[in-house]
């Protein structure tokens, strides 16, 4: 049985000090990109809307995520309120924008990883972590004292800032980033936020590092990377320049799955370029210029 990395943080003591140096980030507060230096602490609230509570919209053992994660009895996914990003196509706006959900603290967020592993979920997917991460630390330490075993997934939207990723290391066993632009500009206009590219690219270089290609056990994986890209209507999305960085700065042996199920949702209709779903000609074109490129593990749909 496969022993996750954060049980030997946990008996060194390092997973102790990890929780302490991140608690103490939140007094000013630049654990992503947009280095708001707030003291969440203290009720100021930057980019993310979040103090030193999460906010949580669901958790339960979900079954769309990829097989290699999903299994038989699903992968234990916790859905957080809030984004670091504002994509005019966001499919969650309801959560990510507005911010539905309920505010609970590290203890209960501890006690909803272990009421999942004992459901029997492969792991504990963690969905848009990436501005929570000190209380995401902070329940995963109070959860392995109780008996948590299963691995962790760090599910987020590529916007994540490589200090507070070399935080995570040893401690996240299954890094699931997207990868939405290959152009900044572009970026700005669909996702409201500044060098994505530059950002989510060092991103997910850190996190290779960390972790490597996806391996599994039966089927299920339990370390590794999965990357998400989504195609995008006329190819807005560079899915050539992301597939050759892929290749050539990560490995061509990277799980990448291709995602088609783009459609225009929350201000998406306001864009004449994203004011349609994707077509399989489209989305053929994508998977083909991946398979060209030399890249040996892809997940396809449609």
């Amino acid at each position: 049985m496969y022993k996750p990395s954060y049980l030997n943080l946990l008996n060194s003591g390092e997973l102790e000090e990890r929780v302490n140096k991140l608690k103490e980030m939140l007094k000013n507060c630049v654990l992503c990109p947009h280095q708001c230096e707030v003291n969440r602490l203290n009720g100021e609230r930057g980019y993310c809307k979040t103090l030193d509570n999460v906010i949580v919209s669901g958790a339960e053992p979900h079954f769309g995520e990829e097989e290699e994660l999903v299994g038989n009895y699903g992968s234990g996914t916790i859905f957080f309120s809030h984004c670091n990003l504002r994509c005019v196509f966001c499919q969650n706006y309801q959560i990510s924008y507005c911010g539905e959900g309920t505010e609970i603290d590290s203890y209960r967020l501890a006690n909803m990883m272990l009421h999942l592993q004992d459901k029997k979920c492969h792991n504990i997917n963690l969905v848009s972590p990436g501005h929570i991460v000190p209380q995401i630390v902070e329940a995963i330490f109070i959860a392995a004292k109780n008996g948590l075993n299963i691995p962790i997934v760090y599910n987020t939207n590529g916007y994540d800032l490589t200090d507070t990723l070399k935080l995570l290391d040893g401690i996240i066993d299954i890094y699931m980033p997207d990868i939405k632009f290959s152009n900044d500009k572009l970026a700005q206009k669909y996702l409201g936020v500044k060098n994505y590219y530059k950002i989510a690219k060092n991103a997910l270089k850190e996190m290779y590092r960390q972790v490597g290609n996806l391996k599994t056990k039966s089927g299920i994986a339990y370390r590794g990377l999965i990357i998400r890209h989504l195609v995008l209507p006329e190819n807005l999305a560079g899915t050539y320049n992301i597939i050759k960085f892929i290749k050539e700065e990560l490995s061509p042996d990277v799980y990448i799955n291709i995602m088609s199920q783009y459609y225009p949702t929350h201000k998406a209709y306001k864009f004449n370029k994203l004011n349609r779903r994707i077509t399989m000609d489209e989305y053929r074109e994508a998977v083909k210029a991946a398979k060209l490129a030399g890249l040996n593990n892809l997940k396809t749909t449609f």
